[in-house]
């Protein structure tokens, strides 16, 4: 039997409510397939872990995650701790630690599943969002000087290397070949930024010259986003920035129905380290403890961590299962409209995965 490592991470707010679920979820369908399972180690690091030790995640944290085949993570955000110190002190920590520079995020309306968009609008969503994960606005360069006096000064510095570009050019090209439209749209915002997204624009054209069976176009990202309201049918993979793919992942989300649907895998292309795999609803302080938190987005995270793990066929019955819970539209948390709790969602998608095998 096949045995996959796992460490799970829930971190803030909803994180482990999602991340238990999520992990019911995987157990069932490894349980239903027989041929593979999962080992799970919990890690307790995010906002409480800080409250006690002062740091988001121990010293070497990095080195207790670096055996496992995948992590599994929650949440990351606390209302009475700075942000720049929770994401950069543990989810931040982890995708530039582990060089995790592709970032993943799939887009579509699920059936059953009203969004905000007109029906025929929200039926043409099927994206993939890839996201420079590593540099650009979130390289973490710049500093403050001159606290508290009329001069002070912050600073954060957006920075493209070629190699940074290039790879994550070349990764979201692969991808956009595997898809059966094979159509590319790569943002910019390179008529403000006239340094490092010139640049950005002159690697990516380098890189699609290389695919010729691709159909690619640029955007500007406001335009982008307006594009993606009102053309969803002409949007397929999308290359963006760190902070551009950012924004626009979560748009796609909402376009969907919910950023409690939205899944998310932060790979490490060349499988040197584990790769991480998150929800991108974020920590929803608002319904912790509740018992409402969506977990479909978690489960959509696990089918991409199952596909990341060679459990191809694995990850293709949980998503038919979550569209067999959403199409019966009887089994919804309030945020589709519904009335379900966390638990009774995931009751049925386990449900679903015994009645497709049974």
């Amino acid at each position: 039997m096949r045995k996959h490592r796992i460490a799970a991470i829930g971190g803030d707010g909803i994180g482990p409510e999602v991340v238990q679920a999520g992990l019911r979820v995987l157990e069932a369908v490894a349980k239903a397939d027989a041929g593979f399972a999962f080992e799970t180690t919990s890690f307790d690091w995010g906002s409480d872990y800080y409250r006690r030790t002062g740091r988001m995640m121990p010293e070497d944290g990095l080195a207790q995650l670096a055996p496992f085949d995948a992590i599994f993570f929650g949440a990351v955000g606390d209302k009475e701790i700075p942000d720049h110190i929770t994401l950069w002190d543990l989810r931040l920590a982890i995708c530039q630690g582990f060089d995790q520079y592709a970032n993943v995020r799939p887009t579509t309306l699920l059936p059953g599943i009203v969004g905000p968009l007109k029906d025929e609008l929200g039926a043409a969503i099927d994206w993939v969002i890839v996201r420079e994960n590593s540099e650009g606005e979130y390289a973490g360069v710049g500093g403050r000087a001159h606290r508290g006096l009329p001069l002070e000064v912050g600073m954060d510095v957006a920075v493209f290397t070629r190699g940074g570009v290039e790879r994550i050019a070349r990764f979201a090209c692969d991808l956009a070949m595997t898809r059966p439209r094979r159509k590319l749209t790569v943002v910019t915002k390179s008529n403000a930024q006239r340094h490092g997204l010139v640049l950005w624009d002159e690697v990516v054209a380098g890189v699609v010259a290389d695919y010729p069976e691709l159909t690619v176009d640029k955007m500007l990202v406001d335009a982008m986003a307006a594009r993606m309201v009102v053309k969803p049918g002409s949007v397929d993979t999308v290359l963006a920035t760190n902070l551009h793919a950012d924004i626009l992942s979560d748009l796609a989300s909402a376009c969907a129905g919910s950023l409690g649907i939205g899944a998310t895998a932060n790979l490490d292309p060349s499988r040197k380290n584990p790769s991480m795999f998150e929800p991108i609803h974020g920590s929803a302080f608002d319904i912790v403890g509740k018992g409402i938190a969506n977990p479909l987005g978690s489960f959509w995270t696990g089918a991409m961590m199952l596909e990341h793990l060679g459990e191809a066929p694995a990850a293709k019955r949980l998503m038919a299962a979550i569209a067999s819970v959403t199409a019966k539209g009887t089994v919804l948390t309030p945020d589709l409209g519904g009335s379900a709790t966390t638990d009774q969602v995931t009751e049925a998608v386990i449900a679903a995965l015994r009645g497709a095998n049974a």
